[in-house]
């Protein structure tokens, strides 16, 4: 058998020196951050196109609602530069990219359910042709008009909803909810309306499909979720999934809106590519994408709300109608999670939660970072905001009353223990670091001065549960490869959308390896690599791939310590690897690539495979208990603003964030993440609205110069952002904890201003009816109601 070659002795070389500066825990840059700035990051629309490549469009519905007679398809074939047109019949499997129900076809068959549903896919030798011919889909399309409900509420009256209700309910009072609502000292009622928000993310949707010589398909797709597009696009074709390979080097963002719909556009991508034996490429224009694609769900709440005289809520009943569209997407667990959000950062002890969603004629509603958290959160904090304002106390000390504390106060409505809570220290730290209180009083001495012009000071805490709430979900796998010059290539489930995931992923295995960051490379997310993968998405990216990563570099490590520690003639757990060496105990040491060759010499395995599954979850849907989430992420925010009551325009004069992402795997890029999210959370309840026509059911808000974005422009100059000093109590990748979505919750800190600023321009205790999102125009209704000669005093909208 062959042995490997002892190690070169060292004897004069001093001892081993300490360990150099991990990787992990440095704030290196984003893997791509070059590439990104020269231009250079390829994405899917940058790969070379092989000669041959067509180009598909889709032709959208016209109407909201209506039956689909026929389709003149001599006509589209006759446009010029067309080579086919496709329609539901022509797909040999399921017409079907449903991810729970299959209840959403990926081309309309029969019936139309929104304006903007793909009907047809015309492709031809350049985009513009085929977009030129789908455009004509009003001529070619032979339609019967139908009655559209566009009403959220309306559908709900009608109990026509797209899954049945869910219910949640607790009580810790004898007589139940109904008893603790009639007992309580006070009680309020009121209703508040949310409105959705379009990913908008910079990479549109896009799929890329080549045909293979064995029959099978290469698909280069910007998604969040490439076995789900393996799946969908191999049903759609009646293909074996190991025919259909999806890759994804990056994405331009996702922000959930490629988790699920991606696939849409990667069937029709992939049928054309089939059919007609020749490249295909979908890329649909930004317009049409508003058009085709789901969002974030609006919501409409209607509550009831008891409480005490400090505003600590004695009991809580809340309906939730969620606008999930026209098909059911996933807005089931969307809704489950809002439920299990309801109580934030607070003690419920009793508490009925009903969620509804009804279907309406319009797109289909989708992921979108937070996926339904940041809504079941926001009606809360509204709620505690309002009990303040009738008491005449500060909201902060409303909320501090009814933080989660300890012994019974420390169980969720569904009983999940709330452990490591570290809400109170962390408000404490973020209350004198923004020094909250000298601010408040300042703003209520500048508005008492000035009738015009008002400010507004609010906080705001965060509690945010980390898991998929779907269990099997909650799996990750990956492959490290060591290379015989000692470099490391690393492959994962988890696919990189600009959050930094390989950067992270990477960190960890160099690390774990004790190599410099440059030694190890991730490359493309690909279904021929790693099988059977988790979206990346519910912020698990760096928790569930980071381990598997973990787990097999440490694997690897095991092996290549063994090879140093014969040569050695020392026991393996005495081997050390860092500063790109191997260490005995006595300071021999030996070059990493000259470990890694021995090795090779020694037949031993070069390359490992980890899986990792998070422990400890389990869920039961019927009564909506268990112990959905790993653990939670905390975090909190101060925001000012200041209103223009005449206009209704705002600016955001400073914001404070303090967020707790455990022992951080790499602080520039999490402070990266906890700003990006407060700003696209206050985008989502201040500027971004979305309209539709009343009669049409088209999405009048459907491009930048109508749906406004948050700019470089709006946020403030005084922008304090820290993270919290903190280990996470559970055993995640280093103790670290998710950072994707929790921080878009501090954003409810803006909204919570603009609603204090409102108040200001009335009397004592007037409750500002404003929704979300706080457009100008919502501002000066609210303004012109606190204002009325009998201003609100009880809350809505």
């Amino acid at each position: 058998m062959s042995t490997p070659t002892a190690p070169r002795n060292t004897p004069q070389t001093p001892p081993a020196p300490p360990e150099a500066t991990p990787v992990v825990g440095q704030p290196l840059p984003h893997e791509s951050a070059t590439l990104h700035v020269t231009g250079r990051a390829a994405y899917c629309d940058d790969l070379p196109e092989p000669v041959g490549t067509l180009h598909a469009a889709l032709g959208l519905s016209p109407v909201a609602h209506g039956r689909l007679h026929g389709l003149d398809r001599e006509r589209l074939l006759a446009q010029p530069g067309v080579v086919a047109v496709f329609t539901a019949a022509d797909l040999p499997g399921e017409n079907n990219v449903g991810p729970i129900l299959h209840d959403d076809p990926i081309l309309a068959d029969g019936t139309l359910r929104y304006l903007g549903q793909p009907v047809f896919a015309v492709v031809a030798h350049s985009r513009e042709a085929a977009r030129r011919a789908a455009a004509l889909a009003s001529q070619v399309l032979h339609i019967e008009p139908l009655p559209a409900q566009l009403d959220l509420r309306a559908a709900h009256a009608a109990q026509d909803w797209v899954v049945p209700p869910m219910h949640l309910t607790r009580a810790t009072h004898p007589g139940g909810v109904d008893q603790a609502l009639a007992e309580a000292p006070h009680q309020l009622t009121g209703h508040f309306s949310l409105g959705g928000q379009e990913q908008f993310y910079l990479e549109g949707q896009i799929s890329f499909a080549l045909p293979q010589d064995d029959g099978g398909l290469l698909l280069h797709c910007s998604t969040q979720h490439p076995s789900e597009m393996q799946a969908l696009v191999g049903h759609a074709l009646g293909l074996p999934l190991h025919a259909v390979q999806v890759s994804c080097r990056r994405m331009g963002g996702g922000f959930g809106g490629k988790e699920s719909q991606s696939a849409l556009f990667a069937c029709v991508a992939a049928l054309a590519a089939q059919r007609l034996n020749r490249p295909v490429k979908l890329r649909p224009d930004r317009d049409d994408d508003f058009l085709i694609t789901g969002r974030r769900h609006g919501f409409e709440f209607d509550w009831t709300a008891g409480f005490d005289d400090q505003g600590r809520l004695l009991a809580l009943e809340i309906t939730l109608l969620g606008q999930a569209g026209h098909s059911a997407d996933l807005s089931p667990p969307v809704m489950t999670r809002a439920l299990c959000h309801v109580d934030n950062a607070y003690w419920l002890p009793n508490v009925a939660l009903h969620g509804y969603l009804p279907r309406t004629h319009t797109q289909s509603n989708t992921a979108f970072r937070g996926f339904g958290g940041p809504q079941g959160a926001l009606v809360t904090e509204v709620i505690l905001d309002t009990v303040a304002r009738h008491l005449g106390l500060d909201p902060l000390a409303v909320r501090q009353a009814n933080y989660y504390g300890v012994g019974e106060r420390h169980l969720t409505p569904y009983g999940q223990p709330v452990v490591d809570n570290v809400l109170e220290p962390l408000t404490n730290e973020l209350l004198t670091s923004s020094a909250y209180a000298r601010r408040r009083a300042e703003i209520a001495a500048f508005n008492v001065g000035s009738p015009w012009v008002k400010r507004g000071l609010a906080f705001s805490p965060v509690k945010f549960g980390i898991s998929f709430n779907v269990n099997h979900y909650n799996q990750a796998g990956a492959l490290v490869h060591c290379y015989l010059d000692g470099s490391v290539l690393v492959n994962h489930g988890g696919t990189e959308m600009g959050q930094g995931l390989n950067t992270k992923v990477a960190q960890v295995v160099a690390h774990t390896l004790g190599l410099r960051l440059d030694q190890v490379r991730c490359s493309a997310t690909d279904t021929s690599k790693v099988a059977n993968t988790s979206a990346t998405a519910a912020s698990t990216g760096a928790d569930l791939n980071g381990k598997a990563a973990q787990v097999a570099a440490l694997a690897l490590r095991e092996r290549l310590c063994a090879v140093a520690a014969q040569g050695w003639g020392v026991p393996a757990s005495e081997v050390q690897l860092h500063s790109g060496h191997a260490w005995a105990p006595d300071g021999r040491h030996l070059a990493w690539a000259l470990l890694v060759q021995q090795a090779y010499l020694a037949r031993v395995q070069l390359w490992a495979d980890g899986f990792y599954a998070t422990p400890g979850l389990h869920w039961d849907r019927q009564t909506l208990t268990g112990r959905p989430f790993y653990y939670f992420a905390y975090g909190a925010a101060v925001s000012e603003v200041e209103l223009d009551t005449l206009t209704g325009e705002w600016t955001l004069r400073r914001a404070d964030l303090l967020h707790d992402v455990g022992a951080s795997l790499n602080p520039a890029l999490d402070i990266g993440q906890v700003e990006g999210a407060f700003v696209q959370g206050m985008g989502w309840l201040t500027s971004e609205e979305l309209v539709w026509h009343p009669v049409s059911g088209k999405l009048l808000t459907h491009a930048p110069s109508t749906y406004k974005i948050p700019t470089a422009g709006d946020v403030p100059d005084a922008l304090h952002t820290r993270l919290f000093q903190n280990r996470n109590a559970e055993d995640t990748v280093h103790r670290s904890k998710a950072v994707g979505e929790p921080p878009l919750l501090l954003g409810f800190s803006v909204f919570l201003a603009l609603r204090d600023a409102v108040a200001a321009a009335g009397p004592a205790g007037c409750q500002p009816p404003l929704r979300a999102p706080a457009t100008p125009e919502s501002l000066l209704n609210a303004l012109d109601a606190v204002r009325s000669p009998a201003p609100p005093a009880a809350p809505g909208v």
